[in-house]
């Protein structure tokens, strides 16, 4: 008995780790945002409050996620609902993304923004090379930012309209297209990731006008070249779920599918092939849409679709000896 004991404390993980809800945010609870760290804080602009209703472009900022500021209450870029957002040169960028919901006027964007402060934003382009869009997947991979797919009507759009081109730049401003058609079908509202010196691809599908959901996992190395590491991944397929690197790891969590409804689950691999579910005895509403960013070696989850809307800040630590 005692030798079982010893056997049963020897191999039982040492580490634990739980969700934590370090604040509710003041800002206007929303989804759909963008998000990025700068100047060792977390950031938020944007979003989505309803359809009927041109999107928020205020920006919050936090050094802690507990405390939140209010930056300014209008950034130039108007585009703000499924805007692409991301940390590149040191700044911030904010790119294509939608305006005015399902009103007259609505419209995508390809313009492209920089800050340096999060305050003072710059136009980089007022038309970048590839087509007005939103929900496209964006990363930072060998010192440049790549474009991934996307679509160009949120509520409004044909059997065209998602993409599933490539493009780079060094610079924001001046575009290379990779591919036109890459291997992965053309879709929208999936996310993208850089790990070990890849790219991937990681499920989305298509809202409108035929809905499509997928969970398979792409990669390449040049944006050129993709290979299909699982056709369907151990998370089932989804929408508008969000996406991260953390610990030498891919990250999927939440989103949302027309069987399911919203997600509450959290996967991670290290290869796109092999996914393990992360167990935690508390952890935050099902939701979509949310902002995920690393952060003082935590995951955070931010706002999203949690039914209602959430301004909710939760936050993950891993120890140090944590293993998968």
């Amino acid at each position: 008995m005692k030798a079982l004991l010893a056997f049963l404390v020897i191999c039982t993980p040492s580490w634990s780790a739980d969700w934590v809800l370090e604040t509710t945010a003041p800002w206007q609870a929303r989804d759909s945002q963008v998000e990025f760290v700068l100047d060792d804080q977390l950031w938020i602009g944007g979003g989505w409050f309803q359809s009927f209703e041109a999107p928020p472009r205020d920006v919050w900022s936090s050094a802690d996620g507990k405390k939140w500021k209010l930056v300014t209450s209008q950034a130039p870029w108007k585009h703000s609902d499924l805007a692409m957002g991301i940390t590149f040169q040191s700044k911030a960028w904010v790119m294509g993304g939608w305006f005015n919901g399902r009103l007259p006027g609505h419209s995508a964007s390809n313009e492209v923004w920089s800050s340096n402060d999060g305050i003072a934003w710059k136009q980089v382009s007022s038309a970048a090379d590839w087509s007005p869009r939103l929900a496209a997947g964006l990363v930072e991979h060998q010192g440049r930012l790549w474009m991934l797919g996307g679509t160009e009507n949120y509520y409004f759009g044909d059997a065209t309209s998602a993409k599933n081109d490539v493009w780079s730049s060094a610079d924001g401003q001046t575009w290379t297209q990779a591919t036109a058609k890459a291997s992965w079908s053309p879709r929208a509202y999936h996310q993208a990731v850089a790990l070990n010196g890849k790219m991937y691809v990681l499920g989305g599908g298509n809202y409108v006008p035929t809905y499509e959901a997928r969970n398979d996992v792409w990669s390449s190395p040049d944006g050129v070249n993709w290979t299909c590491e699982t056709e369907n991944a151990s998370w089932a397929p989804r929408l508008w779920f969000s996406a991260a690197v953390y610990r030498g790891r891919m990250w999927v969590i939440g989103g949302w599918s027309k069987e399911k409804d919203n997600f509450g689950d959290v996967w991670h691999s290290e290869n796109g092939r092999d996914w393990q579910r992360l167990e935690t005895k508390t952890i935050w509403k099902a939701r979509h849409e949310h902002s995920v960013l690393v952060f003082q070696d935590k995951l955070w989850v931010i706002g999203g679709h949690a039914r209602p809307l959430s301004s909710e800040v939760w936050s993950l630590h891993l120890p140090v000896d944590w293993k998968p």
